[in-house]
């Protein structure tokens, strides 16, 4: 079963890292990755949210804002799609992703239409 993994943190953490860091940082989530071997099949690292838009639908009427949508203290800043054979084993998962030690790491199933 497929999992996402979506990783929140708090981004000026992140924004007061030096190079260094930041390079220790990434070398964690590879290591993660190559831990992981095949159950990771896709993820990314998102742009901060102060580059995104959102967009709603109100009365008809397309609203586009500068922004995210909500104001909060930890943003989602990245995520990988797992495949597990359990909740328990992409639990387990997401327990060793680095963000969880500073931020969190929401494990939600991935949706699949029957017969697919």
């Amino acid at each position: 079963m497929q999992y996402m993994l979506l990783i929140y943190g708090d981004e000026t953490r992140w924004e007061g890292l030096d190079e260094d860091a930041r390079s220790e940082v990434y070398a964690r989530y590879s290591a993660f990755g190559d831990e992981a071997g095949g159950q990771v099949t896709d993820g990314a690292e998102l742009a901060a949210t102060s580059t995104a838009t959102t967009v709603r639908i109100r009365n008809d009427e397309t609203l586009v804002t500068d922004g995210p949508f909500i104001e909060t203290k930890e943003a989602l800043g990245g995520y990988y799609v797992v495949d597990c054979e359990s909740l328990d084993a992409a639990v387990a998962l997401a327990a060793k992703v680095p963000g969880a030690e500073h931020g969190a790491v929401e494990v939600r199933p991935v949706h699949v239409e029957e017969g697919q």
